[in-house]
């Protein structure tokens, strides 16, 4: 918690906990449920701003899969060998940085100083990186950080009251407006964020490849929609959310662009 961005985890808990705070104290539909002592949708709220919290934390401090060796241990591979058997893949490359050699769909992040596994992107928003380990926890952080900013708006809304003067509105629903605003702003980044994730992941591409594909050995010869590691869009969802382990994708690679000609 107290290593590299722990101001941006810091001001990331403080401002979550001030909006919900404001949420509470003003005159808004959960600060009715609770004077009436209906606590379900309080409780559920709480619940909701507490979960999100929690899953921003473990995605920004677990490990993204960062490569250790140029080794890996059988039992953490879906298949059985990292290394292609076929002279037809293209050949691995060793990082230039730290000198290891680079798994395919890996790349050395210069934010983490290391090279990770199935690499996506560096989030500044968690100061992390985004890989193999932990993207799929990363696109569940972002659905539950939606519902929570979207019921956020919600009950901002409705703590909206009327007045006489459009000073004296503002000077009373200030903070409720100040919310309103940093909820909204955050809502929208985050929707399009999901939408561009779920996307990639229904297609089994990573930000990384998405981006920069002419620059990537593996892709760059091939035609602008041949991707080697699509397998439909449920399959590649399945694997996304449901399979444990890394993946030799040095295998995967070779077994979709075989040509047995």
């Amino acid at each position: 918690m107290f290593r590299t961005g722990f101001l941006v985890r810091a001001s990331h808990t403080v401002l979550t906990w001030v909006i919900t705070l404001i949420l509470f104290v003003h005159n808004t539909d959960l600060r009715q449920c609770e004077e009436r002592g209906e606590l379900l949708l309080p409780v559920l709220f709480f619940l909701l701003v507490v979960l999100s919290v929690l899953l921003y934390f473990a995605v920004s401090l677990m490990d993204p899969g960062f490569v250790l060796s140029d080794t890996v241990k059988d039992s953490d591979l879906e298949t059985e060998s990292m290394m292609p058997q076929a002279s037809t893949a293209p050949r691995l490359r060793r990082c230039g940085f730290c000198l290891l050699q680079q798994p395919m769909r890996a790349k050395h992040c210069q934010m983490c100083k290391r090279c990770v596994r199935r690499f996506d992107h560096h989030c500044p928003w968690i100061e992390n990186c985004v890989g193999e380990r932990n993207h799929r926890w990363f696109v569940v952080y972002l659905a539950v950080q939606l519902l929570a900013l979207l019921w956020a708006l919600q009950v901002a809304l409705s703590g909206i009251s009327p007045s006489t003067t459009w000073e004296s509105w503002l000077r009373g629903n200030g903070f409720l407006l100040a919310a309103l605003c940093v909820a909204g702003v955050m809502a929208a980044v985050v929707a399009v964020l999901l939408g561009c994730h779920v996307y990639l992941v229904s297609i089994n591409r990573t930000t990384w490849e998405f981006m920069s594909r002419h620059r990537i050995a593996y892709l760059r010869e091939r035609a602008d929609e041949d991707n080697p590691f699509d397998r439909g869009v449920l399959c590649n969802l399945w694997d996304f959310f449901c399979a444990c382990g890394a993946v030799a994708w040095e295998q995967v690679y070779h077994r979709n662009t075989h040509d047995p000609v």
